[in-house]
């Protein structure tokens, strides 16, 4: 039974797999047609628009960190202007 449930299972995850390799050679086949067929862009076309989109992408990052940054900064100044009025009225 449970080798019946065993083979059930790798059956399952052998389909699964065969499904994502006829998946990746049909994506690969119709690209080489295309290029094949003149109509894509140049490979250097390609690849610009492909780093230019990663720029992109990384820009965006760095703004959402830099905004991350900056309200940091203004929660240890908001900190650090209680802290030093605290100081202040004890003394």
């Amino acid at each position: 039974m449970a080798d019946l449930a065993n083979a059930n299972a790798r059956n399952i995850r052998l389909a699964a797999r065969v499904g994502q390799l006829e998946a990746r050679l049909s994506k690969a086949l119709g690209q080489a047609a295309w290029h094949a067929s003149g109509m894509a862009a140049p490979t250097d076309v390609t690849e610009l628009q492909e780093r230019l989109t990663y720029l992109e992408q990384h820009a965006v990052d760095l703004a959402r960190a830099l905004e991350e940054r900056q309200d940091e900064l203004e929660a240890a100044r908001a900190a650090n202007r209680d802290l030093t009025r605290a100081l202040n009225h004890r003394g």
